[in-house]
C-alpha cells in the first residue's frame, strides 16, 4: 500500500541529508520532488501544487527552529501535518442513530460495496454491540443476493431479501419496517453498482435515498482507481450528497491519489478503509495514522489496538504460567498463531511497525506462511501436542506423512520450537535477554 509514494517521498527527504538548516534553495529542491511524488501517485496537479505551496510556506518560516532538529526531520513533520489536514484532520464517526439507523451504501460497479456491507455489519455487531440487518437491494447483478446471503451467514447477522421483487425502493422501505418490528437497530442497504454516466441508475439511487432518508449515506470507491475515483465521487456527491467515503482494496497496488485527494475535492470525509477479503479487515480511517504510514513511519497505535482486540487476559496468564514451568506446548503455540492471524493480514500488520515497510516491501508475506506449521501440528495426536517430548523418530515420520511435509521440515520445526520454548522459559525467569534476541528462531522456515 502506497509503497511507490512512500519511496518517492523518502527520496525527497533524503535530499536534505547533510544540510544544517532549511534554506530557500534546499526547500525548493525538496518541494519539487514532493510535488512529483504526489502527481505520480495520481493526485490532481492543482491539489499537489496547493499542498506543496503550504509545505513550502511553513518550511520557510522555520529559521528559528532549534538546531538539534535536522532539516530532513523537520520537513517530514511539516509534510505529515499538512497531509493529515489534507485527508480530513481527524477521524469522522458514522451516524447510526434512529429507529432504526439506516446506512445506504452506494458506489460504482466492482468497487466492493457488497463485501463492505458485510464487513460493516460485522464491525457494528462486534465493536458497537449493534444488531444490524443487511438488505439486498441489488436487483440487477446475477448472484448479488446470494453473495450478500453468504456474507450475512459468515458474519452472523440477518439479511432481508425479496428475490421476486425488482423494485429496490420498495424492498428498502419494507426492510426498514421489518427492522422496526424485529428489534434491529441498524439497517444496511446494499444497492446495485452503477456507472456515473448512466442517468437511469443514478436516478434510481437518488430515488432510494429520497425515499428511505438514511441517517448515513456512504460512497464506496476502489482506491486503486486513483483520480478517477475522485471524479466519480464528485458526480455522486452532486446527486445524493453522501456523508462519507469508504476506500476499498487498500491492499492492492494503491498509488494513493484517492486517499489524498478525495476529501479536498468533495469536502466529505473518508470514514472507513478496507483491505483484503477477510470480513474483519475494516478499519476506521484516521488521517494522522494514514499520513504516518504513507511517510514510512508505521502506525503503532493501530497495531496495538488490533492486538488488544484479540488479547485475552486469562489466556495470557495461563500461557505465562506454562512458560515459567517450561510446559508451553504445541496447542499453546497454535493458539498464539491463530491470535496473530485474527489481527489481520500479516504484511499489513508488519508495516504498522515503524521502519518495517522497508524490510517487508520485497517480501511475499501472507497467512499461508503459517500453513506449513499448522499442518505439522494438526497431524499430531492430542497427546503429542500436549507433550512435545514424546516425539521420537517413528512419530515424526508419521507426522511428516500426515502433513504432506518431509522429515527434514518436521525435524526443523520441532527443533526451532524447542529452542523458542527454552528461550521463553529463560526470559520468564528474568535472564537470557541477549541470548533471546540473538537466537530468536525463525519458526517454520528452512
Amino acid at each position: 500500500m502506497f509503497e511507490n509514494l512512500s519511496e518517492k517521498l523518502d527520496f525527497a527527504f533524503r535530499s536534505l541529508k547533510g544540510e544544517t538548516k532549511l534554506t530557500e534553495l534546499n526547500i525548493a529542491n525538496s518541494i519539487k520532488e514532493i510535488r512529483r511524488a504526489l502527481v505520480a501517485a495520481d493526485v490532481n496537479y492543482k491539489i499537489a501544487k496547493e499542498f506543496t505551496d503550504k509545505v513550502k510556506d511553513k518550511a520557510m518560516g522555520t529559521e528559528n527552529v532549534l538546531a538539534s532538529v535536522k532539516p530532513g526531520e523537520l520537513m517530514v513533520k511539516i509534510v505529515q501535518d499538512e497531509m493529515t489536514e489534507l485527508m480530513g484532520g481527524q477521524a469522522a464517526g458514522i451516524n447510526i442513530k434512529g429507529n432504526p439507523g439506516v446506512v445506504l451504501v452506494s458506489g460504482l460497479q466492482g468497487s466492493g460495496k457488497t463485501t463492505f456491507s458485510g464487513k460493516l455489519a460485522k464491525f457494528l455487531k462486534d465493536k458497537k454491540s449493534k444488531r444490524p440487518l443487511l438488505v439486498a437491494c441489488d436487483v440487477y447483478r446475477p448472484a448479488a443476493v446470494d453473495q450478500l446471503t453468504v456474507l450475512a451467514e459468515q458474519v452472523g447477522v440477518h439479511i432481508y431479501k425479496e428475490p421476486d421483487n425488482k423494485n429496490p425502493v420498495q424492498i428498502a422501505l419494507n426492510a426498514i419496517l421489518h427492522a422496526r418490528s424485529n428489534s434491529f437497530d441498524v439497517v444496511i442497504i446494499d444497492t446495485a453498482g452503477r456507472l456515473s454516466v448512466d442517468e437511469e441508475m443514478m436516478a434510481e439511487i437518488e430515488n432510494i435515498r429520497n425515499s428511505v432518508v438514511p441517517t448515513e449515506t456512504l460512497f464506496v470507491v476502489d482506491s486503486m482507481t486513483g483520480q478517477d475515483a475522485v471524479n466519480t465521487a464528485t458526480i455522486f456527491n452532486e446527486r445524493i450528497n453522501f456523508d462519507g467515503v469508504v476506500l476499498t482494496k487498500l491492499d492492492g497496488d494503491t498509488r494513493g491519489g484517492a486517499a489524498l485527494s478525495i476529501k479536498y475535492s468533495v469536502g466529505k470525509p473518508i470514514k472507513f478503509v478496507s483491505s483484503g477479503e477477510k470480513m474483519d479487515a475494516l478499519d476506521v480511517f484516521y488521517p494522522d495514522r494514514m499520513a504516518q504510514r504513507i511517510l514510512g513511519m508505521g502506525d503503532i497505535v493501530s497495531f496495538v489496538e488490533k492486538a488488544q482486540e484479540q488479547f485475552d487476559e486469562k489466556e495470557a496468564e495461563r500461557i505465562e504460567k506454562k512458560i515459567k514451568k517450561n510446559k508451553f506446548d504445541f496447542n499453546d503455540f497454535l493458539g498464539q498463531l491463530n491470535q496473530i492471524k485474527r489481527m489481520g493480514d500479516v504484511k499489513s500488520l508488519m508495516n504498522m511497525i515503524p521502519g518495517m515497510n522497508k524490510i517487508t516491501k520485497d517480501l511475499n508475506i501472507d497467512d499461508k506462511a503459517f500453513s506449513k506449521v499448522e499442518a505439522i501440528i494438526q497431524s499430531m495426536t492430542p497427546k503429542e501436542r500436549a507433550n512435545p517430548e514424546l516425539l521420537n523418530m517413528s512419530r515424526k515420520k508419521r507426522i511428516a506423512s500426515g502433513s504432506g511435509k518431509n522429515i527434514h521440515e518436521v525435524n526443523m520445526f520441532i527443533k526451532q520450537f524447542d529452542q523458542m520454548r527454552k528461550m521463553m522459559h529463560m526470559m520468564s525467569k528474568g535472564k537470557g535477554m541477549d541470548r533471546f534476541m540473538q537466537g530468536m528462531p525463525n519458526i517454520g522456515k528452512r
